[in-house]
């Protein structure tokens, strides 16, 4: 995402995903535990936002921090985001696992996450995310 634009893009790979968001959809960002600087960061929910329209092709680009393969990536399918909301504590991702109904393998639960853009979650564990953010 950039934050400044309120922009987020998937992979062209992912465009059956991102083309079931709707304006007024709301997002979380899952932080992936990678190694950055020699020190291992822990897999995180670092914040949510607001679906502010429908998707849209630009190959601008626009996102260019973290990993080789997102330097490279343009993330052409976009959708502009509001009320963009970063946690002030990321929340652990692993401290939610055995709460949330959509994680049905609790001890090989990245795959429910890891290598998808995108991921549909109930309104129950959106709501149980959010709360551990306040």
């Amino acid at each position: 995402m950039v934050q400044q634009q309120k922009i987020w893009g998937v992979a062209e790979r992912h465009k059956n995903t991102i083309n079931k968001v709707a304006p007024g959809d709301q997002l979380l960002f899952y932080l992936i535990g990678e190694l950055i600087d020699g020190q291992q960061l822990e897999s995180a929910i670092g914040g949510q936002a607001e679906v502010a329209s429908d998707v849209f092709r630009d190959t601008r680009k626009i996102f260019g921090s973290g990993s080789v393969k997102k330097k490279t990536e343009t993330f052409p399918l976009r959708i502009k985001l509001s009320n963009v909301r970063l946690f002030t504590k990321e929340i652990p991702f692993k401290l939610l696992i055995a709460d949330l109904e959509f994680i049905k393998n609790k001890r090989k639960w990245s795959g429910h996450i890891q290598g998808k853009a995108m991921r549909m979650i109930s309104e129950k564990d959106f709501k149980r995310i959010t709360r551990s953010a306040e």
